[in-house]
């Protein structure tokens, strides 16, 4: 009877560590929210908004930036149906 005690003790040491590692997997893998803007709203940066951006060229072509540009706090992000193209 007593070897019944033992294995149960060892299953449950085994369940113990294995919830450590998923728990320390979860943690560590880190949080992240995403919120989804529908097109109808413009956007305001907030602090520390880098990334690549789109510029407008002399000859009307958008071209992707090789670099990334830090956005000012503040500036207005808006979807591509806010922007009149002009021919």
């Amino acid at each position: 009877m007593r070897w019944v005690v033992e294995v149960i003790a060892g299953a449950m040491a085994c369940l113990i560590v294995l919830l450590l590692i998923v728990l320390g997997i979860a943690f560590a893998s880190g949080c992240t929210r995403t919120v989804l803007v529908s097109e109808a709203s413009p956007l305001r940066t907030g602090p520390g908004v880098s990334g690549k951006v789109y510029t407008k060229t002399s000859d009307g072509e958008w071209k992707l930036s090789d670099n990334k540009v830090t956005i000012p706090e503040g500036w207005y992000c808006v979807p591509p149906s806010f922007v009149e193209e002009r021919p």
